[in-house]
């Protein structure tokens, strides 16, 4: 899944900060792990990665000619680095466990946003669709209708942030590190830290990327993928998992159309082959066509 992308690094610091405050937050993100080798044996076990001494016992029940014998192998390491070296296995990483927690977790989230009647989106994209503008433009025209709470997700800088904030609306920053996604348990914190009102608009507004936020719920009522017209029209068939797992789809910066080769028709056709549940806006958030529908939307979610 995200073994080989830094997701699961586990000294990563995951930082939470509010415009304005001097300092961040920050919290480790480790997820366990377990291994499994195809030869009669298997363990699983967390690393607490501020300790840098391990010690794993190995026991292993062999049978030779009718008779049986066991081995018991320890080792010691002092340094962080590790290697499980078996000649006659293969090794078999198994993310379940990660994404049985984040579902554990995203369900919490899922009822403590029923209780607190908190309507909250997964703003979904690529990088450069336009959602951190479609986002902008959509609290100032509706923070009148509206109370709007925003947790904004990136690897780095507090710029998404600071933009959210100009607009009035509550916010907080998630930098991920080397994550390329959010999770259950940074929106649990967030919300904590925030303290998003009852009857309140969560925004979330995932890190940029079609693949990996795919997997994660959060909790939200409902997930929105925003594709710009700069970005093909086959996008949904080269990410379908984004696609399927998607309620709401918004085609922006449809006033670049004339100058690009996209098929407004096309996306939308190839989007229903995901997932024919989808439900389409077609917007331009820099000049406001189309953004009566999606506000609309917004207003009876």
């Amino acid at each position: 899944m995200c073994d080989t992308c830094g997701c699961s690094d586990p000294n990563q610091k995951v930082t939470f900060q509010k415009p304005g405050e001097t300092h961040s937050h920050e919290h480790p993100h480790v997820h366990p792990h377990e291994h499994e080798y195809d030869h009669e044996h298997d363990h699983a076990h967390e690393h607490d990665h501020h300790a840098h001494e391990h010690k794993h016992s190995y026991l292993h029940e062999h049978t030779h000619e009718g008779h049986s014998h066991s081995h018991d192998h320890s080792h010691e390491h002092s340094d962080h680095e590790h290697d499980h070296a078996h000649p006659h296995g293969k090794e078999f990483v198994l993310a379940h466990n990660i994404l049985d927690k984040n579902q554990s977790l995203a369900e919490r989230n899922r009822g403590y946003f029923e209780a607190k009647n908190i309507t909250a989106l997964n703003l979904v994209s690529s990088p450069g669709s336009g959602k951190t503008t479609l986002l902008e433009k959509t609290i100032s025209a509706l923070k009148n209708d509206l109370n709007f709470y925003v947790i904004e997700g990136d690897q780095q800088t507090m710029n998404d942030a600071d933009r959210i904030n100009a607009t009035g609306a509550p916010v907080i920053q998630i930098n991920t590190g080397n994550g390329c996604h959010l999770d259950a348990d940074m929106i649990n914190k967030a919300v904590k830290q925030l303290n998003v009102a009852d009857n309140a608009m969560l925004i979330i507004e995932n890190v940029g990327n079609l693949v990996c936020p795919s997997l994660f719920d959060l909790g939200e009522n409902a997930r929105v993928v925003i594709i710009s017209v700069t970005e093909g029209d086959d996008k949904p068939l080269k990410y379908p998992n984004m696609f399927s797992t998607s309620n709401i789809c918004i085609i922006n910066k449809t006033d670049l159309l004339p100058y690009v080769d996209f098929s407004v028709e096309k996306v939308k056709e190839n989007a229903l082959k995901i997932n024919h549940h989808l439900q389409f806006f077609e917007v331009s958030a820099r000049t406001g066509e189309g953004m009566d529908g999606w506000f609309e939307w917004l207003k009876k979610a």
